[in-house]
């Protein structure tokens, strides 16, 4: 690796050592990879579908959020064609009681 004003071009990538609680996880999703098939992982999916097909609200939330993905947070805002000023906007915001 060829040094890039005193720091090593490494890609990106940390050089600082990893927390405890990194390396046990990696480890955890490490033996889960050695003890499940992708029949495994299927057949988990297919429980939980029929878990949520009964009404169970959080196999429901739990399918979905997988399936379709955790739904983004967004702010509607509309201008009636005024212009907006992006910086009294954010006074605004701070100026609420």
């Amino acid at each position: 690796m060829e040094l890039n004003g005193g720091r090593r071009s490494n890609g990106g990538h940390s050089t600082k050592a990893k927390k405890p609680i990194d390396r046990r996880k990696n480890e955890y999703k490490e033996a889960l990879k050695e003890a499940a098939t992708v029949d495994d992982v299927v057949d988990v999916i297919v429980k939980l579908k029929e878990v949520a097909g009964t009404g169970d609200i959080p196999a429901i939330k739990l399918f979905l959020e997988y399936y379709i993905g955790k739904p983004k947070d967004s702010i509607d805002i509309t201008s009636n064609g005024d212009t907006l000023n992006f910086k009294e906007l954010i006074k605004f915001g701070y100026n609420k009681p």
